[in-house]
C-alpha cells in the first residue's frame, strides 16, 4: 500500500517540532492564501454533497478530475474566520492535488493534529478530519471506479 505524498510528509514533518508561536503564525500565512473555489468549478448555493459535515466553519470540498487520472482539490470556507479551515485546504490542495490517487487515498485523518499541535480543540479536530475524509474518499471512490472498469 502507498503512502501519503512526499510533499504531505515533508510539510507533517516541518510542523513536527516547531512551537506553538512558529505553527500559528505559518498556519496563517497559510490561510492567506487560501483561494476560493472557481465558478467554474461551483458555485453558491454549493451542493449539501460537497459539504463538510463536522466543520463549524461550514467547509466543502470539490475534487476535479484532471486529465492524466489526478485530482485537483478545491475549496469553499463560508465562516470568514474560519482560519483553520482555509489554512488546512491550502496545505491539502497544495501536497495532494496531482498527487497518485494511491497516495492521496493514504493521507491519515489525524495528520491534523500533527499540523495544529495537541491543543486542538475537539470541534476543530473533527471538522479538519472531516475535510481530510473527503479528500480521502474522493481518491478513494476513483480507485474503485478504475478497478471496477479494469475488471469489466
Amino acid at each position: 500500500m502507498a503512502g501519503p505524498p512526499k510533499a504531505f510528509q515533508r510539510l507533517l514533518e516541518d510542523f513536527a517540532f516547531i512551537d506553538r508561536a512558529e505553527r500559528a503564525e505559518l498556519l496563517i500565512e497559510f490561510a492567506d492564501q487560501f483561494k476560493e473555489v472557481p465558478p467554474q468549478i461551483a458555485t453558491r448555493p454549493f451542493p449539501e454533497e460537497n459539504h463538510v459535515q463536522r466543520c463549524e466553519s461550514e467547509a466543502y470540498v470539490f475534487p476535479e478530475d484532471l486529465p492524466d487520472g489526478t485530482l485537483k482539490f478545491h475549496f469553499a470556507v463560508e465562516n470568514p474566520q474560519g482560519l483553520s479551515a482555509k489554512a488546512w485546504a491550502v496545505i491539502l490542495d497544495e501536497t495532494l492535488s496531482g498527487k497518485p490517487l494511491e497516495e492521496v487515498a493514504a493521507v491519515p485523518a489525524d495528520a491534523v493534529f500533527t499540523v495544529y499541535g495537541k491543543d486542538l480543540s475537539m470541534g476543530k479536530g473533527q471538522g479538519l478530519m472531516g475535510i481530510t475524509d473527503m479528500v480521502t474518499r474522493a481518491a478513494r471512490r476513483r480507485l474503485a471506479a478504475r478497478k471496477a472498469a479494469a475488471e469489466a
